[in-house]
């Protein structure tokens, strides 16, 4: 197989014309990649979800001994529907400075740009090696990359940072939120509502958690910050509801109201307080309302979650990013991010990757072309650290 010999920009151009919109397969774009990096002499392991639709990928460039770097992005993109786009989203357009099209600031174009250090570090010759990780499902609660971490720890040389590359203007993000999600669903019995009080109304028992969640989110904000805490902004967890469904008929109590109910808790506090503070009132409505009908109560479960991202003052990836950007500042985010995943399993992680987030999800998504071009030399320097 002869060489793919391609500028960063030309694999971003091949990346982005995959449209893996995470309800869709990536395996398109799993099968370039590997391709790509075999016509490198590099061998690359998949890890398939359950479905065998989709795969996260990862491949180790240079000698198979510790210490080296993760570069990790995900494949997968948000749907473009509905949303109204001048370009073409799933080809790279360039102008007046920009690369417009789906996924160039999140995330392929770092994706890009690591596969672009594949033949580098092996011109280089690096003696520690280069690890790409390409995982899956990230935008739909970050599901893809734990079973990819799980797979690097029991198949690869474990590194000594991990560079996550979400868009953050390469600055070093070495903070983020934790988040969890649930479902839950209020049961409720229906009679017509001239009889209101031999009925139970989900809709209105799941006004009672909206309530708890007013109530939860004022104590909240009435504590002192931690002092981790304090860099975010907002320097404390939030509980919110977004959407909500129930109900049959104006003039019939409710029998079910769903909804999701999720934290954002930043990396200073303690997510399971909040989910088992929620866990303990869900349980106590539902016992009250079984007791006023069997058919009746409440029943929740905690469908996902991303661990946050704890900064590390002395840890190798902060270090790293640190000295190759000469950016020593406070940089924490209130969203979450495979980083987290990452420091769960025992890698020391950082965010740090070109591009804005404010222009992720947008119609015309876009990265300025000067950053895509720091980006690229910023990893140079990362692999050049290797040899």
């Amino acid at each position: 197989m002869s060489k793919m010999l391609l500028t960063a920009r030309e694999i971003m151009e091949r990346l982005v014309a995959f449209p893996t919109v995470s309800r869709d397969s990536n395996l398109d774009l799993i099968d370039w990649v590997e391709a790509y990096l075999a016509s490198h002499g590099v061998s690359a392991r998949r890890v398939y979800d359950a479905t065998g639709t989709k795969a996260a990928l990862y491949a180790n460039v240079g000698p198979e001994v510790e210490g080296g770097v993760v570069l990790s992005g995900h494949t997968d993109v948000v749907p473009v529907d509905g949303q109204d786009w001048h370009y073409e989203p799933f080809a790279v357009t360039e102008t007046d400075g920009r690369f417009y099209g789906r996924g160039c600031a999140d995330m392929k174009g770092f994706d890009a740009l690591a596969l672009a250090m594949v033949p580098h570090a092996l011109e280089l010759g690096v003696t520690r090696p280069l690890q790409i990780a390409l995982s899956y499902d990230e935008e739909v609660g970050c599901i893809g990359a734990p079973p990819m971490i799980d797979d690097m720890v029991a198949h690869l040389p474990r590194a000594a940072a991990a560079i996550i590359g979400e868009p953050s203007m390469l600055r070093p993000v070495t903070g983020h939120n934790a988040s969890t999600i649930a479902d839950i669903h209020v049961h409720g019995y229906e009679v017509h509502s001239s009889k209101l009080p031999q009925g139970v109304s989900a809709v209105h028992e799941a006004g009672r958690i909206l309530n708890w969640v007013n109530e939860r989110n004022a104590a909240i904000w009435a504590e002192a910050p931690d002092p981790v805490s304090a860099a975010f902004d907002p320097p404390h967890a939030t509980a919110h509801v977004g959407m909500i469904q129930g109900g049959t008929a104006h003039n019939i109590t409710a029998k079910d109201c769903t909804f999701k109910l999720g934290f954002r808790v930043p990396a200073g506090d303690d997510v399971d307080r909040h989910r088992q503070a929620m866990d303990a009132y869900l349980a106590e409505l539902d016992a009250e309302l079984r007791a006023r009908h069997p058919q009746a109560g409440v029943t929740w479960e905690t469908t996902h979650g991303v661990p946050a991202l704890v900064p590390e003052p002395d840890g190798a990836a902060e270090a790293l990013v640190r000295r190759l950007t000469g950016d020593n500042g406070t940089h924490v985010v209130t969203y979450g991010t495979e980083a987290g995943q990452f420091q769960e399993r025992g890698y020391s992680a950082v965010v740090c990757g070109p591009g804005d987030i404010a222009q992720a999800h947008q119609p015309d998504e876009w990265i300025a072309v000067d950053q895509f071009e720091a980006g690229e030399a910023l990893l140079r320097r990362v692999v050049r650290t290797l040899v």
